[in-house]
């Protein structure tokens, strides 16, 4: 029996989940159909792909490289379907991935514009952080993604959609002394101690570090805030300072009050908000609709947020 792209999804599924159970639930099949589908496809290959014990499976060194061969397998499929796929441009199924930092302030801007020019499109969307967002990429498990540019990778075609400067925010009356005794507010001159960041792993902390010139040892990240609203939060009852995208400024301050916000002194840090898909042979018209569309969408917003006035 020829190995098969069923068992290969199979494969893929259960080295994701590390369970047979959760598995299943995902390409929704039962287990026993899942287990009998990964037991040929370890007899055709003839090798024993997975170790099973209480804790759930760990793959062999086998099973490592069948899945890596796995992913190539998926994301070749995937490269072929998309290079006939958008022929009419932008239709049917489109999977679109937007890091947490931009998602809830830029889609439902988008969104709506999305049903309205192009009724034929059918869109699923994936938040998640930028590393997450380009192995889905490479996989052929999303289309495209909204992130910061650069992307870091050579083996993607990148588009600029806008640029979303940094905001300082913090408690109203900190903020206000900050400001009074800044000759020129500028990253670099913050203290250390008073920033609060992102956990690691989220690309707008990176960002902020970059512009400031720090380490990440160099900042309070012990609070471990996830989301932009914890972290306006936290810095609006006083906890520190935050670099807030101007993006989110309208969103974040509606829902803390407390919390105040400064724009630096020229030149403003900033962060370029683009479009990203794999360098893929075949029609491109529908990139170019949707990074058009994402870029309308984008300066929409930021002309929407409220006026800052420059330090």
């Amino acid at each position: 029996m020829d190995i098969t792209l069923r068992q290969l999804d199979y494969f893929i599924a259960l080295a994701e989940t590390r369970a047979f159970w959760a598995a299943a639930e995902k390409v929704f099949v039962t287990q026993p159909a899942l287990s009998v589908q990964i037991r040929e496809l370890e007899t055709r290959i003839g090798v024993q792909l997975v170790i099973r014990d209480r804790r759930g499976i760990t793959l062999t060194p086998a099973g490592q490289e069948v899945l890596r061969a796995a992913h190539r397998v998926r994301a070749e499929l995937s490269a072929m379907q998309a290079a006939v796929r958008w022929q009419e441009g932008l239709t049917g199924r489109l999977k679109l991935g937007v890091i947490p930092t931009v998602a809830p302030y830029l889609l439902p801007k988008a969104l709506p514009l999305v049903a309205e020019r192009y009724p034929g499109v059918d869109l699923r969307v994936r938040e998640a952080m930028t590393h997450e967002l380009l192995a889905a990429l490479d996989d052929g498990a999303l289309d495209a993604a909204v992130l910061a540019l650069p992307s870091g990778r050579a083996d993607q075609i990148e588009q600029p959609l806008f640029e979303d400067r940094f905001l300082l925010a913090g408690a109203h009356e900190a903020l206000g002394g900050l400001v009074a005794r800044a000759e020129a507010l500028r990253p670099a001159t913050l203290d250390p101690d008073s920033l609060l960041l992102l956990d690691e792993g989220h690309c707008l902390a990176d960002q902020a570090l970059e512009v400031c010139g720090l380490a990440r040892s160099r900042t309070r990240v012990d609070l471990g805030a996830s989301s932009l609203a914890t972290l306006c939060g936290l810095v609006a009852g006083g906890f520190g300072f935050t670099f807030l995208p101007e993006i989110a400024l309208a969103s974040e301050r509606a829902a803390a009050p407390a919390m105040g916000v400064a724009r630096f002194s020229g030149p403003e840090p900033r962060r370029v908000i683009g479009l990203v898909r794999r360098n893929l042979p075949g029609p491109d018209a529908w990139f170019d609709e949707l990074a058009g569309l994402l870029q309308e969408a984008g300066e929409a917003l930021i002309a929407a947020q409220p006026h800052v006035p420059g330090a």
